[in-house]
């Protein structure tokens, strides 16, 4: 009964949150298009397939940030980048497919924002677990044993715009670690915390600028 009463909770903010924050964000959805339009060819958004809720896939979308092309580009084009950005747990410091308005988009989060039709949508929620791409589910466990009970639990929820890992000032920590956090955040299923989680992330986004 009292998760049934915290998914109903949930939903009910996640919601209504979204609505708010799409209306209050409409300056954004007005001129960063036309930024990237001027910036470099492409898509405005981009949409990129991660793992939902009980491992459904769905497809999280942004404003782009990266080159047209960039997923072709690490997977089939550019090996040592691609082995590069495995050994750093799927991220790369000084990315070349980052864009010169991609890097201020995603100092600010702004390229996060699209994200908001995804919680209306149902497919997200504005706090959750990281929403984690296929391979790495598949290909990290092998490096992080420990870390396949802690997915199992990440995946019983769904992922979040924003998270314990991502307002903690450790964003930048191994998968391990972070699926740690994912997976003990998806336990508590408390809306006290996700309302400190929510109050935190302006400071998270402001601090990487």
């Amino acid at each position: 009964m009292k998760v049934v009463f915290y998914d109903l909770v949930k939903r009910g903010i996640d919601i209504s949150l979204a609505l708010i924050l799409l209306v209050l964000f409409l300056p954004f959805w007005v001129i960063v298009p036309i930024l990237i339009r001027l910036d470099s060819p492409g898509p405005i958004i981009y949409r990129h397939k991660r793992v939902g809720k009980n491992g459904k896939p769905f497809h999280m979308y942004k404003f782009r940030s990266m080159v047209d092309g960039a997923d072709e580009y690490l997977y089939f084009k550019n090996p040592h980048l691609l082995k590069r950005f495995k050994r750093g747990d799927w991220k790369l410091e000084r990315d070349p497919r980052i864009t010169s308005l991609g890097r201020v988009l995603r100092s600010l989060t702004i390229d996060e924002f699209p994200q908001l039709i995804n919680v209306i949508k149902g497919e997200m929620s504005l706090v959750g677990p990281r929403a984690y791409v296929t391979d790495e589910l598949t290909e990290q466990p092998r490096r992080y044993p420990e870390t396949k009970k802690f997915i199992r639990d990440i995946l019983r929820i769904k992922p979040g715009i924003t998270g314990p890992w991502q307002t903690s000032g450790r964003n930048i920590i191994p998968f391990d670690q972070r699926a740690k956090l994912d997976a003990q955040y998806a336990r508590q299923k408390s809306i006290i915390k996700d309302i400190i989680i929510i109050l935190k992330t302006p400071r998270a986004m402001l601090s990487k600028w």
